[in-house]
């Protein structure tokens, strides 16, 4: 009985989640404008959303800000792992903690502070402020991602490497890296979901005549729902849908961790670099 009731309070759970983004899809396809009455099978508003310039715009606008505000987020994140480990643990734990805050944080206080730092430092609020504000709050995400995985490496391998005459940079790329590289994806796939459907903190650093799809789609409902926007939130939820399985089931697979990557002579040669390194 204990199994049963766990298992019922589980689906009813998962039926009042999605039952809405269900009926929202179904209504994707519904050749009636009413909620509540079927017209009938239809791509009509699928058509008619490909046809609308300023959503295709919106659309455009969202993918290319997602993917600028992800890679760099990923790259200032894995860098700011890199650094930590160089660090007491002491000092680990304090950036570890203050990295916490800004997930803990709602996103209208935020939202509110960029806005005020963006004022305060006359910007024109536009692409570029809420460039930077993506990357702000996906940072904190790309951190979270990578460390665990920073944790679970051997560091000899990287000082074999540096023992076999590789440089510095050169023994992170070809050593470290590759087994970094799927948390390194996951927090890039996370921030680019994270980025892709933000809306309060892109409401409040946008400027004038800037949208993204979750603003363009705020102000379509307050003048009347109209059945693209149907169209477009089922779309966007399949695209969150699968970055979401790509991150929870890393099918890139995982490279196995404590392995010495094998360098010839000639490459660990060319990398010394002045070091003096010898085999």
């Amino acid at each position: 009985m204990k199994s049963f009731f766990g298992k019922m309070y589980l689906t009813l759970v998962l039926i009042f989640l999605y039952a809405p983004i269900a009926t929202l899809m179904i209504l994707s396809f519904n050749q009636s404008k009413s909620r509540s009455h079927w017209g009938g099978f239809t791509l009509e508003w699928y058509t008619g959303l490909f046809e609308n310039e300023e959503i295709m715009a919106a659309f455009r606008t969202t993918i290319i800000l997602a993917f600028l505000s992800a890679l760099i987020a990923t790259i200032l994140g894995t860098a700011a792992c890199t650094g930590m480990q160089f660090m007491k643990k002491r000092e680990r734990s304090f950036i570890m903690g203050i990295t916490n805050i800004p997930m803990l944080n709602a996103d209208i206080v935020t939202g509110v502070s960029l806005m005020l730092l963006f004022i305060a430092s006359r910007v024109s609020m536009g692409f570029s402020t809420v460039l930077l504000s993506h990357i702000t709050f996906n940072i904190p995400y790309v951190i979270l991602s990578v460390m665990p995985r920073y944790r679970e490496l051997n560091r000899s391998t990287y000082e074999a490497a540096l023992d076999l005459g590789a440089e510095p940079v050169y023994a992170f790329f070809r050593v470290v890296l590759p087994d970094l590289m799927s948390a390194v994806l996951s927090g890039f796939l996370m921030s680019f979901t994270m980025s892709l459907d933000d809306f309060i903190i892109t409401h409040f650093t946008q400027g004038p005549g800037f949208d993204t799809l979750s603003t363009k789609i705020y102000s379509e409902v307050k003048k009347g729902i109209n059945p693209e926007v149907y169209a477009l939130s089922t779309i966007m939820f399949l695209t969150v849908l699968v970055l979401l399985f790509f991150v929870n089931y890393k099918p890139w697979g995982k490279q196995p961790t404590g392995q010495i990557k094998v360098m010839t002579k000639r490459e660990v040669i060319v990398s010394s670099s002045g070091r003096g390194g010898r085999l």
